[in-house]
């Protein structure tokens, strides 16, 4: 079951998740290493492979505000993480839906470092307080795009089906 890794407050920006002084790295191979550079001790967990592919971010409102650059989502990609966040700005939602970014917007959620989540279809339920938490559904189109692994993915395997 996958489990909260850090719990952030609102507004976290896109600088707060890879710094704009490395947007000369842009391969998405290239910026995890970048990721929540400024939180020294976060960052180097995350360098050190010390969360599971799956585990979670917990945002307040407005996770992922500021600038457009998609290395926010490619950063958090590059290590398998999803988001649960009270709100997401809206270029950071289209960003990780392109780049098959997992994220939930959850406007209730209550979580800490070390909780275990399950996301179902339509909550978020916190196994370790026992409470559920309604989450916004994307359209169809978008979550299926999300859930192939991005847009290229999405377009490949329909592309593919079509024969």
């Amino acid at each position: 079951m996958p489990k909260v890794i850090i719990a952030l407050e609102n507004d976290i920006s896109t600088d707060d998740i890879y710094p704009g002084r490395f947007m000369a790295t842009v391969l998405p191979t290239e910026t995890p290493q970048f990721a929540f550079f400024d939180r020294t001790d976060f960052n180097a967990a995350l360098k050190a492979k010390a969360f599971p592919p799956g585990s979670v971010i917990v945002g307040g409102e407005n996770f992922g505000c500021g600038s457009s650059r998609e290395q926010a989502c490619s950063t958090l990609k590059g290590y398998d993480l999803a988001v649960v966040a009270r709100s997401i700005s809206r270029i950071f939602l289209q960003n990780s839906i392109n780049l098959g970014l997992q994220v939930v917007i959850c406007p209730g959620i209550e979580a800490s470092v070390g909780d275990d989540l399950e996301i179902t279809a339509d909550q978020v339920l916190n196994r370790s307080t026992g409470k559920g938490y309604d989450q916004v559904k994307l359209p169809a189109a978008r979550k299926g795009i999300m859930d192939a692994g991005g847009l290229i993915a999405y377009t490949r395997a329909r592309l593919m089906a079509r024969g």
